[in-house]
Protein backbone atom coordinates (compact mmCIF):
# COMPACT_ATOMS: atom_id res chain seq x y z
CA UNK A 1 0.00 0.00 0.00
CA UNK A 2 1.38 3.40 -0.98
CA UNK A 3 1.32 5.85 1.94
CA UNK A 4 0.11 9.30 0.80
CA UNK A 5 2.79 11.98 0.78
CA UNK A 6 0.54 14.34 2.76
CA UNK A 7 0.48 11.80 5.62
CA UNK A 8 4.26 11.63 5.63
CA UNK A 9 4.38 15.42 5.44
CA UNK A 10 2.11 15.70 8.48
CA UNK A 11 4.25 13.26 10.45
CA UNK A 12 7.54 15.02 9.64
CA UNK A 13 6.02 18.46 10.30
CA UNK A 14 4.64 17.32 13.66
CA UNK A 15 8.06 16.03 14.66
CA UNK A 16 9.76 19.26 13.56
CA UNK A 17 7.29 21.28 15.63
CA UNK A 18 7.82 18.93 18.60
CA UNK A 19 11.60 19.31 18.38
CA UNK A 20 12.28 15.70 17.39
CA UNK A 21 14.11 16.97 14.32
CA UNK A 22 16.21 19.84 15.66
CA UNK A 23 16.65 23.11 13.82
CA UNK A 24 19.53 22.88 11.37
CA UNK A 25 19.66 19.07 11.46
CA UNK A 26 19.86 17.05 8.24
CA UNK A 27 16.81 15.23 6.92
CA UNK A 28 17.97 12.34 4.77
CA UNK A 29 15.40 10.46 2.72
CA UNK A 30 16.70 7.04 3.69
CA UNK A 31 16.60 7.72 7.45
CA UNK A 32 13.17 9.34 7.27
CA UNK A 33 11.77 6.49 5.19
CA UNK A 34 12.90 3.99 7.82
CA UNK A 35 11.61 6.12 10.68
CA UNK A 36 8.11 6.53 9.27
CA UNK A 37 7.85 3.11 7.68
CA UNK A 38 7.46 4.30 4.08
CA UNK A 39 9.40 4.38 0.81
CA UNK A 40 11.62 7.29 -0.17
CA UNK A 41 9.13 8.58 -2.78
CA UNK A 42 6.55 10.06 -0.36
CA UNK A 43 9.39 11.34 1.83
CA UNK A 44 10.85 13.22 -1.15
CA UNK A 45 7.45 14.73 -1.94
CA UNK A 46 6.89 15.65 1.70
CA UNK A 47 10.24 17.41 1.94
CA UNK A 48 9.38 19.52 -1.11
CA UNK A 49 6.10 20.55 0.52
CA UNK A 50 7.79 21.34 3.83
CA UNK A 51 10.40 23.42 2.03
CA UNK A 52 7.63 25.44 0.38
CA UNK A 53 6.06 25.93 3.84
CA UNK A 54 9.35 27.13 5.34
CA UNK A 55 10.04 24.23 7.68
CA UNK A 56 12.84 22.79 5.53
CA UNK A 57 15.69 24.32 3.52
CA UNK A 58 17.99 22.70 0.96
CA UNK A 59 21.68 23.41 1.54
CA UNK A 60 24.57 22.81 -0.81
CA UNK A 61 26.55 19.71 0.13
CA UNK A 62 24.06 18.93 2.93
CA UNK A 63 20.72 18.44 1.22
CA UNK A 64 17.46 18.91 3.11
CA UNK A 65 17.77 20.38 6.61
CA UNK A 66 15.36 21.71 9.20
CA UNK A 67 15.10 25.47 8.80
CA UNK A 68 16.57 27.85 11.38
CA UNK A 69 14.20 30.84 11.48
CA UNK A 70 15.42 34.13 12.87
CA UNK A 71 13.80 36.07 15.71
CA UNK A 72 12.51 38.58 13.16
CA UNK A 73 10.88 35.82 11.13
CA UNK A 74 9.25 34.52 14.30
CA UNK A 75 7.99 38.01 15.19
CA UNK A 76 6.58 38.39 11.68
CA UNK A 77 4.42 35.31 12.23
CA UNK A 78 2.67 36.87 15.22
CA UNK A 79 2.10 40.06 13.24
CA UNK A 80 0.65 38.07 10.34
CA UNK A 81 -1.69 36.29 12.72
CA UNK A 82 -2.89 39.65 14.06
CA UNK A 83 -3.94 40.52 10.52
CA UNK A 84 -5.29 37.18 9.28
CA UNK A 85 -7.22 35.81 12.27
CA UNK A 86 -9.65 38.79 12.23
CA UNK A 87 -10.02 38.45 8.46
CA UNK A 88 -10.88 34.77 8.88
CA UNK A 89 -13.53 35.58 11.49
CA UNK A 90 -15.08 38.24 9.26
CA UNK A 91 -15.28 35.78 6.38
CA UNK A 92 -16.71 33.12 8.70
CA UNK A 93 -19.55 35.49 9.60
CA UNK A 94 -20.43 35.62 5.91
CA UNK A 95 -19.86 32.01 4.93
CA UNK A 96 -20.25 29.74 7.97
CA UNK A 97 -22.60 26.79 7.86
CA UNK A 98 -24.88 25.53 10.59
CA UNK A 99 -22.48 22.64 11.07
CA UNK A 100 -19.64 25.08 11.76
CA UNK A 101 -21.80 26.96 14.28
CA UNK A 102 -22.75 23.75 16.05
CA UNK A 103 -19.12 22.76 16.50
CA UNK A 104 -18.02 26.26 17.55
CA UNK A 105 -20.81 26.56 20.13
CA UNK A 106 -20.04 23.11 21.48
CA UNK A 107 -16.36 23.98 21.90
CA UNK A 108 -17.23 27.24 23.66
CA UNK A 109 -19.58 25.46 26.07
CA UNK A 110 -16.97 22.82 26.84
CA UNK A 111 -14.17 25.37 27.19
CA UNK A 112 -16.21 27.60 29.51
CA UNK A 113 -17.18 24.61 31.63
CA UNK A 114 -13.58 23.42 31.96
CA UNK A 115 -12.39 26.95 32.71
CA UNK A 116 -14.95 27.37 35.49
CA UNK A 117 -14.01 24.03 37.05
CA UNK A 118 -10.33 24.83 36.87
CA UNK A 119 -9.63 21.72 34.79
CA UNK A 120 -7.39 23.44 32.30
CA UNK A 121 -5.28 20.49 31.11
CA UNK A 122 -7.04 20.29 27.75
CA UNK A 123 -7.97 23.97 27.30
CA UNK A 124 -5.02 24.47 24.95
CA UNK A 125 -6.20 21.72 22.59
CA UNK A 126 -9.79 22.97 22.81
CA UNK A 127 -8.58 26.43 21.86
CA UNK A 128 -6.70 24.99 18.91
CA UNK A 129 -9.81 23.16 17.70
CA UNK A 130 -11.83 26.35 18.11
CA UNK A 131 -9.51 28.43 15.94
CA UNK A 132 -9.13 25.62 13.40
CA UNK A 133 -12.91 25.36 13.05
CA UNK A 134 -13.24 29.14 12.80
CA UNK A 135 -10.68 29.15 9.98
CA UNK A 136 -12.55 26.39 8.16
CA UNK A 137 -15.79 28.36 8.51
CA UNK A 138 -14.18 31.19 6.51
CA UNK A 139 -14.96 29.21 3.37
CA UNK A 140 -11.58 29.93 1.75
CA UNK A 141 -9.13 27.11 1.18
CA UNK A 142 -6.24 29.55 0.76
CA UNK A 143 -7.03 31.45 3.95
CA UNK A 144 -7.65 28.28 5.96
CA UNK A 145 -4.37 26.75 4.73
CA UNK A 146 -2.43 29.92 5.56
CA UNK A 147 -3.89 30.13 9.07
CA UNK A 148 -3.19 26.44 9.67
CA UNK A 149 0.42 26.89 8.56
CA UNK A 150 0.75 29.93 10.82
CA UNK A 151 -0.46 27.94 13.81
CA UNK A 152 2.05 25.17 13.09
CA UNK A 153 4.94 27.63 12.79
CA UNK A 154 3.96 29.59 15.88
CA UNK A 155 3.77 26.34 17.87
CA UNK A 156 7.24 25.50 16.55
CA UNK A 157 8.85 28.82 17.42
CA UNK A 158 7.01 29.80 20.59
CA UNK A 159 6.05 28.38 23.95
CA UNK A 160 2.70 29.78 25.08
CA UNK A 161 2.05 30.48 28.73
CA UNK A 162 -1.29 29.30 30.07
CA UNK A 163 -3.78 32.11 30.54
CA UNK A 164 -4.17 33.13 34.21
CA UNK A 165 -7.82 33.93 33.43
CA UNK A 166 -9.12 31.18 31.11
CA UNK A 167 -12.71 32.24 31.78
CA UNK A 168 -12.01 35.55 30.04
CA UNK A 169 -10.39 33.78 27.09
CA UNK A 170 -13.45 31.57 26.58
CA UNK A 171 -15.80 34.52 27.05
CA UNK A 172 -13.97 36.12 24.11
CA UNK A 173 -14.39 32.92 22.11
CA UNK A 174 -18.10 33.07 22.88
CA UNK A 175 -18.32 36.69 21.70
CA UNK A 176 -16.64 35.71 18.42
CA UNK A 177 -19.16 32.92 17.85
CA UNK A 178 -22.08 35.24 18.66
CA UNK A 179 -20.88 37.71 16.01
CA UNK A 180 -20.31 34.93 13.48
CA UNK A 181 -23.78 33.49 14.15
CA UNK A 182 -25.38 36.91 13.58
CA UNK A 183 -23.49 37.36 10.32
CA UNK A 184 -21.86 40.51 11.70
CA UNK A 185 -18.51 40.49 9.93
CA UNK A 186 -17.23 43.78 11.36
CA UNK A 187 -18.05 42.74 14.92
CA UNK A 188 -16.42 39.34 14.36
CA UNK A 189 -13.32 41.05 12.98
CA UNK A 190 -13.09 43.52 15.90
CA UNK A 191 -13.62 40.95 18.66
CA UNK A 192 -11.13 38.54 17.10
CA UNK A 193 -8.54 41.30 16.68
CA UNK A 194 -8.81 42.16 20.37
CA UNK A 195 -8.69 38.49 21.36
CA UNK A 196 -5.58 37.84 19.24
CA UNK A 197 -3.84 40.97 20.48
CA UNK A 198 -4.45 40.01 24.11
CA UNK A 199 -3.08 36.52 23.53
CA UNK A 200 0.17 37.69 21.89
CA UNK A 201 2.16 38.63 25.05
CA UNK A 202 1.82 35.05 26.33
CA UNK A 203 4.14 33.82 23.55
CA UNK A 204 7.75 33.19 24.56
CA UNK A 205 10.38 32.53 21.90
CA UNK A 206 11.88 29.06 22.28
CA UNK A 207 15.58 28.90 23.09
CA UNK A 208 18.22 26.59 21.68
CA UNK A 209 18.48 24.84 18.31
CA UNK A 210 15.73 22.33 19.03
CA UNK A 211 13.58 24.29 21.43
CA UNK A 212 13.06 23.39 25.11
CA UNK A 213 11.14 20.20 24.34
CA UNK A 214 13.80 18.61 22.14
CA UNK A 215 15.49 16.51 24.83
CA UNK A 216 12.19 15.10 26.04
CA UNK A 217 10.80 13.99 22.69
CA UNK A 218 13.84 13.29 20.56
CA UNK A 219 13.48 9.51 20.69
CA UNK A 220 9.75 9.31 20.00
CA UNK A 221 8.52 7.27 17.05
CA UNK A 222 5.92 8.40 14.56
CA UNK A 223 5.15 5.73 11.97
CA UNK A 224 2.71 6.96 9.35
CA UNK A 225 1.30 3.62 8.23
CA UNK A 226 -0.67 3.13 11.46
CA UNK A 227 -4.14 4.32 12.59
CA UNK A 228 -2.52 7.02 14.78
CA UNK A 229 -2.54 9.66 12.04
CA UNK A 230 -4.32 12.86 13.08
CA UNK A 231 -5.34 13.80 9.55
Amino acid sequence: MRIPAHSVCTAIRDDIVAGVHERGSRLTEEVLARRYGVSRVPVREALRTLEAEGFVVTRRHAGACVAEPTEQEAADLLEMRLLLEPLGAARAAQRRTEAHLKVLRGLVRLGQERARRGTSDDLRSLGGWFHETLAQAAGSHALTATLTQLRHKIAWMYAVEASPHPEETWAEHGAIVDAVARGDGERARAVTALHTERATPAHRLRLGPGGPRAERVRNSQHAVNTPSLRY
